[in-house]
């Protein structure tokens, strides 16, 4: 089951964030592959979808990445009901948060109530991002550190595929093995996680920090759909209502997988197995 090409055609909903349109880092041939494969009812766009920052430091727009905008808008006109998170890279799409635009609804947060009940808050977690805690030259070399570690991750996607080797992420693999990194993903996650059971929430889905997860935190469901800069990921959930984490590069597979609030752990492969 877990080497098995998971079909990503006839499902429920979908979750995706993170694709950093107008930056050099967006993988956009798996993403558009992804999209083209997929038909589902109903899609969330967990933020930064367009990276504006990104943009207005040095505009940077590629056939491909129209090409994903448009298919995102023959999505929502096909009948996929969309709706779109800002996040912070996007942040000025915040102003239309209730409003309908081209089909899209935009909203701050919504819930989502899965096929066999459970009650999960959907965000782009931006806000609990513990960045915001330290001075502004810290925030400032930790932008720049990321930057760095994303430029490096570029030139290793192009290497290897002019060695024809399959999409390997540099930059996942650094943050998974610096315990300083590991303990802001670690915050990261329990601070959201708690804050959804505050909210009485069964779990939360959001992006923000580029690290895909699929967990239960205490007794509550955990899910990080991930991004498409570095792990080239995304949630999905079939029309029973199990929710799995899938990678799509030039490896297409099952990450990890909950079926109920009683399967208190995925049962696929671990994601560092396929990053």
């Amino acid at each position: 089951m877990a080497n098995a090409t998971p079909e990503i055609d006839q499902l429920r909903t979908v979750w995706i964030s993170d694709l950093h349109l107008g930056s050099k880092p967006c993988k956009a041939d798996y993403l558009l592959d992804f999209l083209n494969t997929l038909s589902c009812e109903r899609l969330y766009l967990v933020g930064d979808i367009i990276d504006m920052i990104a943009l207005k430091r040095n505009f940077h727009w590629p056939q491909q990445h129209q090409k994903i905008l448009d298919r995102l808008l023959t999505l929502s006109e096909q009948g996929t009901e969309v709706i779109y998170i800002p996040g912070n890279h996007d942040a000025a799409m915040r102003r239309f948060v209730t409003a309908n635009l081209a089909h899209i609804r935009i909203e701050q947060e919504c819930q989502h109530i899965t096929a066999d009940g459970r009650k999960l808050l959907v965000l782009h977690g931006d806000r609990f991002d513990n960045w915001v805690r330290f001075s502004p030259v810290k925030r400032w070399l930790g932008d720049a550190a990321y930057d760095f570690l994303l430029w490096l991750n570029w030139l290793n996607f192009n290497w290897q595929r002019l060695l024809g080797r399959p999409y390997w992420s540099l930059a996942y693999a650094v943050k998974t093995r610096v315990g300083k990194a590991r303990q802001t993903i670690d915050h990261y996650e329990q601070t959201v996680a708690s804050h959804a059971a505050e909210q009485g929430y069964d779990g939360v889905i959001c992006g923000h920090i580029h690290k895909p997860a699929l967990k239960k935190i205490g007794a509550t469901l955990y899910l990080n759909d991930g991004d498409w800069v570095e792990s080239c990921t995304a949630v999905v959930e079939t029309p029973s209502g199990w929710l799995e984490l899938l990678h799509w590069a030039d490896r297409r597979q099952r990450l990890q997988s909950c079926q109920n609030p009683h399967q208190p752990e995925p049962d696929l492969l671990p994601l560092a197995q396929a990053s």
